[in-house]
């Protein structure tokens, strides 16, 4: 959750490219990012790997409208309609794209070579047939926000009671200082999105990274199996609202051109 996850970034810049907000380059380097290079392999039409430039233009000749993102876990498919195989990939990646007005879902499979130090990422992006129906438990930006701000409160809460690290000010300065970092030639999301899925995106990350930084920075005063056990049980529900959040984000796109 500190990051944008590829399958946001390939959903966000999509959905920027097939509304004519931004250039196929532009939004190819923007999916890539720090990676080395993307491919996508499977494609309709195409008999080996492909770029994401040619990729992007054949599948919005195949008839993709949009681009949606799916953040399951194990016991949540969150933003998944099938079929089985989909959704297993989907799992194991913990992420993927689904396309709208045609049927296809892309899942990344990141692939590192080189040596320490010098590690260069390759990303597959493995394009497969998806079931054409409501993803799981995907919310509006509305009940997002609403969601979000409760779950802030409720663990800010919890954890303090708990004296898990991850609420006072070590939280605080690695919050900061990661929003410092993200500050720093990041464009929030792409082109073309409103407003509000900007200002949910960023407290979903906020959110996430307090999450994080909880489980990272030791137990606190939380010494015994039942206080490390109450701790995930603050925790879990937490970082299920903030993927909810960014799925909400990232489909915000598609969301609008559907009303």
């Amino acid at each position: 959750m500190l990051s944008e996850p590829r399958s946001g970034l390939l959903a966000a810049w999509g959905n920027a490219l097939l509304a004519g907000l931004v250039s196929p380059d532009d939004a190819a380097l923007a999916i890539v990012g720090e990676d080395a290079v993307h491919r996508v392999e499977g494609l309709p039409g195409e008999a080996g790997p492909v770029g994401l430039t040619l990729a992007l233009g054949r599948l919005r000749r195949l008839g993709v409208t949009g681009f949606r993102v799916a953040l399951p876990v194990p016991g949540h498919p969150l933003g998944l309609s099938g079929p089985a195989e989909f959704n297993a990939r989907a799992l194991e990646a913990e992420e993927a794209v689904v396309t709208c007005g045609a049927p296809f879902g892309l899942v990344p499979e990141v692939r590192e070579a080189g040596p320490a130090g010098d590690v260069h990422v390759a990303v597959a992006w493995h394009c497969l047939a998806v079931r054409e129906a409501p993803p799981a438990d995907v919310p509006s930006l509305g009940e997002a926000e609403r969601e979000l701000a409760e779950a802030l409160r409720d663990a800010t809460a919890a954890l303090s009671r708990l004296d898990v690290a991850g609420s006072g000010p070590v939280a605080e300065a690695a919050v900061d200082a990661y929003r410092a970092r993200a500050e720093r030639g990041r464009e929030v999301l792409a082109p073309g999105y409103p407003p509000r899925a900007v200002r949910v995106l960023e407290l979903a990350q906020r959110v996430g990274l307090l999450v994080s930084v909880a489980y990272e920075n030791g137990h606190g005063g939380a010494v015994s199996a039942s206080e490390m056990a109450a701790r995930g049980e603050a925790l879990r529900p937490v970082e299920r609202v903030a993927r909810r959040a960014q799925v909400a984000a990232y489909n915000a796109y598609v969301e609008e051109r559907a009303r």
